[in-house]
């Protein structure tokens, strides 16, 4: 406790006993202002004014309790650190323009939730350059006169890119979406960027059968062969008559692992060279 006057001529101070109670003795009258501090509590002030050969009692003073201030540091959740990492890979471009979000240039990536799938395949199938890059596609089609059902014109051209956009929609939201969710597997390719030449090569055409699961350990890719078969099958309810059956099925199957393999191949020695807004990360380990 300390007693302050005025003048300070007869400043005080003293330490309260177990219970609290203090005194100061020989001090003059006049105004006077008593101020109370303890460790862990708020420091409190009472003032009074003593008359000659008076003894006078202090009211009693309540202290609160200080507030402590607590450095707290927000870790951020699983699910919070992929979605970072998804808007990143959802800026990636092929020269500034084609979509290149399946690619993973962080080897520490977060596996994605099923919500997170959904949303990648969303916006893949929505992207404006899918429609520019379905559409070159139909006219390849039409020009072959491939699906010859279809006819010419501009309505077999329509049914030409509506059966290449379906195709699209269904291999990317069942292999990349439905069945990586309900198998727990990432549908993007990890790239790896370092070693030889020959073990990129061999790592690029592994990951069209195989890929990381949500475990963080590789296993085969159920989900993307698995998800050709179905969206094969689905095909099978548009295409003209004469090219439905099983035969299709299985040969787009292969066709779609060749194609994930020549397009691996792409991504780990050409297109992160014309990627923009490639994350600043270490390169994927197999």
């Amino acid at each position: 406790m300390k007693l302050w006057r005025e003048d300070q001529s007869q400043d005080q101070e003293v330490t309260s006993g177990d219970d609290g109670q203090f005194s100061f003795a020989n001090v003059a009258a006049g105004s006077f202002q008593i101020t109370v501090a303890s460790a862990g509590f708020t420091t409190k002030s009472s003032s009074g004014i003593l008359r000659p050969g008076e003894s006078y009692a202090v009211p009693q003073i309540a202290m609160a309790l200080a507030s402590a201030v607590t450095e707290v540091r927000v870790v951020p959740s699983r699910i919070e650190v992929a979605e970072d990492q998804i808007k990143a890979e959802e800026k990636q471009r092929v020269l500034g323009v084609v979509p290149n979000f399946y690619v993973s240039y962080d080897r520490n990536a977060v596996p994605l939730s099923s919500k997170q799938k959904f949303e990648l395949a969303w916006k893949t199938t929505v992207d404006p350059v899918s429609f520019v890059v379905t559409g070159a596609i139909a006219g390849i089609q039409q020009s072959q006169n491939y699906f010859s059902g279809y006819g010419q014109g501009a309505q077999g051209y329509g049914k030409r890119f509506g059966t290449s956009y379906a195709d699209f929609v269904a291999s990317t939201y069942i292999g990349g979406a439905i069945l990586p969710s309900l198998l727990k597997q990432d549908p993007r390719y990890f790239y790896k960027g370092s070693g030889s030449k020959r073990s990129r090569i061999l790592y690029a055409l592994a990951n069209s059968v195989i890929c990381k699961g949500d475990d963080g350990h590789w296993q085969a890719d159920y989900s993307a062969i698995l998800g050709s078969l179905a969206a094969g099958g689905i095909s099978n309810l548009y295409y003209p008559v004469d090219s439905r059956g099983a035969e299709l099925t299985l040969e787009n199957t292969l066709i779609g692992i060749g194609e994930s393999a020549a397009v691996n191949l792409l991504q780990e020695f050409v297109m992160r060279k014309l990627t923009r807004n490639v994350p600043r990360q270490e390169p994927a380990n197999p």
